[in-house]
């Protein structure tokens, strides 16, 4: 624990009383918080916090160790590093609100411009998106629920506009298995949950199945309704610094009939955003 021990010490001098609101009077004998003011910003006693920073053999808890981060103004690196020492595990990741995406990930979002992307969260609502992404699936915007899981079960469009219907809903319904795992009391994914057990029979059947999947790369094959058929590789990538959200874009090989399927889906998808 002396790792740990040395780590609180060596933030705890970093910080000055006035930038976490305590009074800088008196004479200090250390360049930053005592130690008492520490226990006091975590809420704990003083007594246990000096046992961390002696280096006792004490196991704390993950409140613990997300009040001193909070205390000590860690930041995600920090945080997950004390964890590390403390716990020998990585932090969990704090939840972000479901339509937070960072700025950087809309400006890529957007710099993909003929490549359709866009980022879902766990349970596969669609968060962000290019005008790629919804020249080819759907004008998300417009939809009554923006999830996937919903579009296949809910939007008659969905059946055809898939090749694989089935494969892709069972997928979706894998999803959102996962996604009850990682946090299994949040209540909009109950929510959709129960929405889709009361439309779907095939929801019903496929839930009970216990089937889980996570994001990763493949391939998926489309029929749509203005560019015809294509095949195209899908690739998901966790966000770092977030529970759940993944970038996912479709690309195809140079020279196939799919990636020249997608050149014309650019020119529409263009000439739409030129559109008054």
């Amino acid at each position: 624990m002396r790792e740990m021990a040395d780590f609180l010490r060596s933030r705890r001098d970093r910080l000055r009383p006035e930038a976490v609101g305590l009074p800088a009077y008196g004479r200090r004998r250390v360049p930053g918080l005592r130690r008492a003011e520490v226990a006091q910003l975590a809420g704990i006693s003083p007594d246990y916090y000096m046992r961390l920073e002696q280096g006792h053999p004490v196991r704390p808890s993950p409140s613990v160790l997300d009040a001193l981060a909070r205390a000590l103004r860690l930041d995600a690196d920090e945080r997950d590093h004390l964890y590390r020492l403390a716990r020998a595990e990585p932090a969990p990741l704090r939840r972000r609100a479901d339509e937070e995406v960072v700025p950087g990930v809309h400006r890529l979002l957007e710099r993909l411009d003929t490549v359709p992307a866009y980022v879902l969260n766990g349970r596969l609502d669609v968060l962000a998106w290019n005008a790629m992404a919804a020249a080819l699936v759907t004008d998300f915007a417009a939809m009554p629920r923006r999830n996937l899981v919903w579009y296949a079960f809910c939007d008659p469009r969905a059946r055809s506009f898939y090749v694989d219907w089935e494969t892709m809903a069972r997928q979706g319904v894998a999803h959102l298995r996962a996604a009850t795992g990682r946090d299994p009391g949040d209540p909009a994914t109950r929510e959709l949950i129960e929405e889709l057990t009361g439309r779907s029979e095939e929801f019903r059947t496929w839930w009970t199945w216990q089937d889980v999947k996570g994001p990763g790369a493949g391939r998926k094959e489309f029929r749509h309704p203005e560019v015809g058929r294509l095949t195209l590789d899908y690739v998901a990538m966790l966000l770092p610094g977030t529970l759940d959200q993944q970038l996912v874009t479709y690309t195809a090989p140079a020279g196939t009939p799919s990636q020249a399927a997608l050149d014309r889906l650019a020119v529409l998808a263009a000439g739409r955003s030129e559109a008054p």
